[in-house]
């Protein structure tokens, strides 16, 4: 997002840690948090991964609000503001797909402690390129390349010390909870944050990314205590079959994640990059404060109902896939209102539930991917689920191209049918391919 990112996952998408478990083992900061620590260091290492990826996606996030303040400040076209907003793609999918099984095969540890070094290349130049669009486009990549590597080694390292003998009092799912709500977390703070400098702050093209920087560097150092979880399971075969994720032909994942995916971060781009670009006119003068605005209250509601995610999961069936794309649906029409109306409230009504639908779909992904995979190709599988998630992040740009023969009321329809059928196509495989 700078949107995606992860999902069970990120962040996608998803406070300085502040999620369910995450808030209420961060409010007990810095004594109490310190001392239960060092009485039971295993069991809070997730804390240490969860703080970087949370950082990392703060980071990675930053862009998105700004959007409109990049077409007020050097004139870019929509197309070249959508552009941009998608060349964060190129960066995540390739860290994604390289990272992911890379990281079963060598540890998590290696391929995530360059993560937060990534983040600072990129927020540093997003900082230096705000009137460049070469710098910016590189910067976005930059910014790509780290919350891949969030997603992929990051969430499988969260969920491996979430679980026995790192956290034996972790649940199942645990694990995929905390990780999702990280990143979504991260994604969200750190647009509203970013927005509110931009729009009330010195430096509105630099501060943000500033603020960024130091997040990370406060929150990303101490991962390095983290323990490794993946030096007994190393694939001493040909590198080029740890790229190979043969459980990405299973059945359930192609006809329950597959189907669902694009839209983890279809909701998140229409709720805070297409909406508001469309409704600049009803608030003159605090256009990137609207943004952020919406931005925060998507992402907001992607973390506050993840918490009922939990109840809604169930093992034995894909409920909550399809509930996450139930709430899809009438969220598109609620986009498809405020834009028609122009109404300022329908847009945060559709915000709302859109970032529901985001929060929803990001983490019973990353649960049916964490049922589906083995443990050698765990990252692996959650790397090309999340690669899936982000084909959503071109709705904007796509839309974009295609407004000069549709209007976007007629597109946004056609993408609450194109959920609608998802939805069927997930119902019809509702117990199947377990």
């Amino acid at each position: 997002m700078a949107a995606a990112q992860s999902s069970t996952q990120s962040l996608t998408l998803d406070t300085a840690i502040p999620i369910t478990e995450t808030a209420a083992a961060a409010a007990a900061t810095p004594a109490a948090l310190l001392v239960t620590t060092a009485a039971h260091p295993k069991r809070h290492a997730w804390l240490w991964v969860a703080g970087a990826a949370f950082a990392v996606a703060w980071g990675g996030n930053d862009f998105t609000p700004l959007l409109v303040m990049y077409r007020q400040l050097d004139g870019l076209s929509a197309s070249v503001v959508d552009i941009l907003l998608g060349a964060y793609v190129l960066g995540v999918v390739p860290a994604l797909l390289l990272g992911g099984p890379l990281s079963d095969r060598w540890g998590r540890r290696p391929l995530m402690l360059p993560a937060p070094l990534l983040a600072l290349c990129g927020s540093a130049i997003l900082a230096l390129g705000a009137h460049s669009t070469a710098l910016l486009f590189v910067g976005r990549v930059f910014s790509g390349l780290s919350v891949g590597l969030v997603m992929a080694a990051g969430s499988s390292w969260i969920k491996e010390l979430s679980s026995a003998p790192f956290d034996s009092r972790a649940t199942s799912g645990t694990g995929a909870r905390r990780a999702a709500l990280s990143v979504t977390a991260g994604f969200g703070l750190g647009a509203g944050a970013a927005a509110a400098l931009a729009q009330f702050g010195p430096l509105p093209a630099v501060t943000p990314y500033f603020v960024a920087i130091a997040v990370t560097i406060v929150l990303g150092l101490p991962m390095i205590g983290a323990p490794e979880t993946r030096t007994s399971g190393r694939s001493r075969g040909p590198l080029i079959d740890d790229l190979k994720v043969p459980a990405a032909k299973h059945k359930r994942f192609l006809y329950v994640v597959v189907p669902m995916a694009p839209w983890v971060f279809a909701t998140a781009a229409t709720a805070y990059a297409i909406v508001p670009g469309l409704l600049l006119k009803q608030v003159p003068g605090a256009a990137i404060g609207y943004s952020g605005l919406l931005c925060l209250v998507a992402l907001g509601s992607g973390v506050a109902i993840q918490a009922l995610g939990r109840r809604i999961d169930d093992p034995g069936s894909a409920r909550a896939v399809v509930v996450g794309l139930a709430v899809t649906v009438p969220g598109m029409a609620l986009a498809l209102l405020a834009v028609a109306t122009q109404s300022l409230w329908l847009s945060f009504a559709a915000a709302a539930v859109l970032g529901a639908a985001y929060g929803l779909l990001m983490v019973s992904g990353l649960q049916e991917i964490q049922r589906i995979a083995r443990p050698d190709d765990l990252a692996g599988l959650t790397a090309v689920y999340y690669s899936l998630t982000y084909i959503g992040f071109f709705v904007p740009a796509v839309m974009a191209a295609l407004s000069a023969w549709f209007s976007y009321p007629a597109m946004l329809a056609a993408a609450a049918v194109i959920a609608a059928l998802a939805l069927l196509l997930v119902a019809l495989n509702w117990r199947r391919h377990l």
